[in-house]
């Protein structure tokens, strides 16, 4: 088996977290602010897929030309974009997934608790990683998540008032 040095394994987990944090937030606000359309089911799926290629894209080289302004080694840079890339795509899989095979209110409810949990997963792991207490880390997640979804849901159904 392959061993990865401590510290080769927390720049790989830094790299993912960041894309995966991005697209579990992103979604989420995406998927509660539009469920109150009319066509929800095909209103999020559209939303989802731009967010799975145009934000993906600009974000992941967003961070690429941020480490190059930084003086980061052009690999390293590489890594991060690509790492970025592929996790945030991932994670918009996974809630692409949700979307399409559940009907679309036991979909909202799945996407927000599986993206919660992943929150918490990757929240507990990196707090783990740096000695700091996990509950405290995860509640300060956690509660930044559920602020984005909660305005993302009521900006939603006050776009439906309005208009």
């Amino acid at each position: 088996m392959l061993k990865i040095p401590k510290d080769q394994r927390r720049l790989y987990q830094t790299k993912f977290s960041f894309g995966a944090t991005a697209a579990i937030i992103t979604n989420l606000a995406l998927i509660s602010g539009l469920d109150t359309l009319a066509h929800p089911k095909w209103s999020i799926l559209g939303g989802i897929l731009i967010i799975a290629v145009a934000d993906n894209i600009s974000d992941s080289v967003a961070v690429h030309i941020y480490q190059e302004s930084e003086g980061i080694n052009e690999g390293e840079a590489w890594l991060s974009t690509v790492t970025n890339f592929l996790a945030r795509a991932f994670i918009s899989a996974t809630f692409i997934i949700l979307v399409a095979v559940l009907p679309i209110t036991l979909a909202v409810s799945c996407s927000v608790i599986w993206g919660l949990a992943l929150l918490a997963i990757m929240s507990y792991m990196i707090a783990r990683g740096r000695k700091v207490n996990p509950f405290l880390a995860i509640l300060e997640h956690m509660s930044i998540a559920i602020t984005v979804i909660v305005a993302s849901h009521a900006v939603g159904r006050w776009i439906i008032g309005r208009f």
